[in-house]
């Protein structure tokens, strides 16, 4: 038949203490794991943000530069329309019949030369937009091509990384998981509270000297005949962090050393030697 599996809560609070311990050692391991990777998860995110940012730079340059010579097109194809209606005037001018005429097709004439002008003119403002972004662009393929580079050795060197330390890293979470099992939701939750809280990642610390192991504390004499006794979970008053004492968390201390007084020579003794 099957072993019942125990309830945590059910548990004495020195097992959960105990468990909790050990499901922190796991976790600071995983946590070393992790610093041996250093910046390098954050530097391969960035770098890949930067070239989704370049690409879309370059392919709206792009399209901003279809725009300017598609314009330079239009303003061409109105220079040849107007040259072309220039000449006609130009020809109906040697058959005008009197002045009504003759006003009419100077006007025209004035309009095609200032309309040829002004194409002209807007050929000439686009076309050196269109040098600046296609320098522009340039400029952003280099540099798109140097991102490039930096992330594949950034992504090569963390995949060397991750491959040395993913097994183990693997183990130890199975580890945790299984040891998260056996500890009580309420106070597993409150844990993983505490230890995001604290820089060091310490939700659980033994006492030492008297005093909390994580913020150094000095704890009350009462609190660590408590701590001692194991019958309730304690905390720390200062930084909130669960105290547990140092035998539990299979840590031997050295007992203080006391130096011997030298000892007082009686004064009949003292007599006797002189």
């Amino acid at each position: 038949m099957a072993k019942k599996k125990e309830n945590p809560a059910d548990m004495p609070v020195e097992e959960r203490l105990k468990n909790l311990f050990q499901l922190q050692t796991i976790l600071t391991e995983i946590d070393r794991i992790r610093t041996l990777r250093g910046e390098l998860p954050l530097e391969v995110e960035d770098l890949e943000d930067t070239i989704e940012g370049l690409k879309t730079r370059i392919s709206k340059t792009q399209t901003e530069i279809v725009d300017l010579r598609s314009k330079i097109a239009e303003f061409r194809g109105k220079i040849e329309l107007a040259t072309s209606q220039l000449a006609t005037y130009k020809e109906q001018m040697d058959n005008v019949r009197n002045n009504r005429e003759y006003d009419l097709l100077n006007k025209e004439i004035e309009f095609q030369t200032l309309e040829i002008e002004l194409c002209n003119k807007r050929i000439r403002e686009a076309q050196v937009q269109e040098r600046a972004k296609v320098e522009y662009q340039d400029k952003s393929k280099e540099e798109l091509e140097d991102r490039l580079q930096d992330l594949d050795v950034k992504k090569n060197e963390l995949d060397e990384i991750v491959a040395e330390t993913k097994a183990d890293e693997e183990k130890l979470r199975e580890k945790a998981k299984n040891l998260e099992t056996l500890i009580e939701p309420r106070l597993l939750q409150s844990f993983k509270r505490i230890r995001k809280n604290c820089r060091n990642g310490l939700g659980i610390v033994y006492v030492q000297r008297d005093a909390c192991g994580g913020c150094f504390a000095k704890i009350p004499p009462q609190r660590q005949l408590d701590v001692r006794m194991r019958k309730k979970v304690i905390v720390c008053e200062y930084c909130g962090r669960i105290l547990i004492d140092p035998e539990l968390a299979g840590v031997k201390q050295e007992a203080p050393v006391v130096e011997e007084k030298p000892k007082r020579r009686s004064r009949r003794k003292k007599e006797e030697d002189e």
